[in-house]
């Protein structure tokens, strides 16, 4: 068993209210966890209105399928996403128990 784990930071520009902001990620975290089969939630800047950061988790028997899964998650952001700048990408996958 292997563990995915992505860290993504976000500048949203075009929002000016954490009601704004929290539209845009709401969104986007419900799409990328049905299109991607991920857990995905908001995990910092929270009161930050034109910033986020989303973590992503992904369990899958081979490590290759989880980083083509997490690679395709960034491009599809990037891709669809007009309103949001990834920032900042960290990703780690892992083997529990070696």
């Amino acid at each position: 068993m292997f563990v995915g784990f992505l860290l993504v930071q976000l500048h949203l520009p075009a929002s000016n209210s954490l009601k704004d902001k929290r539209q845009v990620v709401k969104s986007l975290i419900a799409r990328l966890s049905r299109q991607f089969g991920v857990s995905v939630a908001e995990v910092g800047q929270l009161d930050a209105r034109q910033g986020t950061e989303l973590g992503v988790a992904k369990v899958s028997n081979e490590a290759h399928h989880i980083e083509g899964v997490l690679e395709a998650l960034v491009r599809f952001i990037e891709d669809t996403r007009p309103d949001v700048e990834i920032t900042a990408v960290a990703r780690e996958i892992e083997r529990p128990f070696d």
